[in-house]
């Protein structure tokens, strides 16, 4: 019992030591080895534009040579064509990227 509240209280230290983007690293690659079954609407104002779903996972790009972040996130999901969030006939797993700075977008989990 000892041993868990020692082992416990490490990991919380070791969280709140991290810096938030660290956090979120480590967070994003927990995420991607356990997958998710992601949705990812973009707007244009208040209008929905675009639909993807069944994404796994998306990724913060880095430059090859610099391995610094770039402004933009990629990744696999199926082209809902006709918003519904479910892939029908003719709709097919595509690659897709979007501008961190200027898409509106929201990306979540669908159960």
């Amino acid at each position: 019992m000892k041993l868990d509240s020692l082992l416990l209280s490490g990991i919380i230290l070791f969280f709140s030591g991290c810096t938030q983007e660290t956090q979120n690293t480590l967070s994003r690659s927990l995420q991607n080895w356990t997958g998710t079954n992601g949705v990812l609407d973009i707007y244009a104002g208040d209008k929905l534009v675009h639909k993807f779903i069944k994404i796994d996972k998306i990724s913060t790009a880095y430059g090859s040579n610099d391995s610094k972040q770039r402004p933009y996130r990629y990744g696999y999901g199926i082209d809902d064509l006709n918003f519904n969030g479910k892939q029908d006939e003719g709709e097919k797993k595509v690659y897709f990227e979007f501008s961190d700075y200027s898409t509106s977008y929201i990306f979540y989990e669908r159960n």
